[in-house]
């Protein structure tokens, strides 16, 4: 009867995971991470390509990458009231590499590690009072670490 009751319980846990989990996925931006282009990735992120260069936020990146396939990246910005950060790889097949939703009261500091393609400008837009302010950086992708 005890082994019973405990795969219930597991079942029901299990059920209860899974009719969570279409509400998770309906807050993934999928058109934006579906984008082929910069401009596409903008609109579908925020409904407009408008943006501010700005010294207040700020986008750590190497010069040269040696492996594209793990490129160090941080964002962070002073701006007040940050909504998002989102990283954006212009030359890679699908530009959004990703998109941060920050809550009211976050630090807007965030670190990830990127799959680059090749050499390309990598854009960091934030998100604060509705307006959106990015940073720029090419990054240099070589082959083997060879600097090709």
């Amino acid at each position: 009867m005890n082994l019973t009751r405990r795969v219930f319980i597991r079942g029901a846990a299990a059920a209860a995971a899974l009719l969570a989990l279409p509400r998770a996925l309906l807050a993934w931006p999928e058109k934006a991470f579906e984008a082929k282009s910069q401009d596409d990735t903008l609109n579908a992120l925020f409904g407009t390509t408008e943006t501010t260069e700005s010294s207040a936020v700020v986008l750590s990146a190497p010069d040269i990458a040696e492996n594209g396939a793990v490129v160090p990246v941080s964002v962070s910005s002073t701006l007040e009231n940050v909504e998002s950060i989102s990283i954006i790889v212009e030359q890679n097949p699908s530009p959004l590499a990703a998109s941060f939703d920050l809550g009211p009261n976050a630090v807007a500091d965030v670190s990830t590690r990127l799959k680059m393609g090749k050499t390309s400008n990598v854009m960091a837009v934030v998100k604060a009072d509705g307006k959106l302010h990015t940073a720029s950086k090419e990054v240099k992708v070589t082959i083997g670490g060879c600097g090709g």
